[in-house]
């Protein structure tokens, strides 16, 4: 008789939902990331940016692109961990939490942030985005707990 800890919990169809919806949204920061590193100035104007918030992108510190970066590609890795049942994708959401959390401090403690980048449908965006990430999280943590990521 197998030990009921050895046993593998079946995936919830939930799980498969979830983790679809997570890749395809995190994709889209990966998207933008990545566009913003290759072509900066057309990627940001097709975008809606004008110069100042242009010049502002361009002029980020390189230690805030990594941490940019890190919320980035740990949600993306994150995502594709869930998908593979992983109990590390609760650690790489944590990662990309921690990058998104240094950005943001960062976004609005600094006085020279265009305030255009500081607007309503901005503002709307960043909330959505902490959401977002707080629940992929707060999900992978509840499937790690009920042992469907190993």
């Amino acid at each position: 008789m197998q030990n009921l800890e050895s046993m593998p919990t079946r995936t919830p169809a939930h799980l498969w939902a979830v983790g679809a919806i997570s890749l395809l949204w995190n994709s889209f920061g990966c998207v933008d990331y990545t566009m913003t590193k290759l072509d900066p100035v057309a990627y940001m104007a097709s975008v809606g940016m004008g110069e100042p918030e242009i010049a502002y992108m361009q002029a980020m510190p390189a230690w805030l692109n990594v941490f940019w970066a890190l919320g980035v590609w740990g949600s993306l890795v994150g995502s594709v961990l869930l998908l593979m049942r992983s109990r590390h994708a609760v650690t790489a959401f944590a990662v990309s939490l921690l990058g998104l959390a240094v950005t943001q401090v960062y976004h609005f403690a600094d006085s020279t942030v265009p305030a255009s980048m500081n607007s309503g449908a901005m503002m709307v965006m960043n909330l959505v985005i902490w959401g977002s990430l707080l629940f992929f999280l707060w999900y992978a943590n509840r499937m790690k707990a009920a042992g469907v990521l190993r």
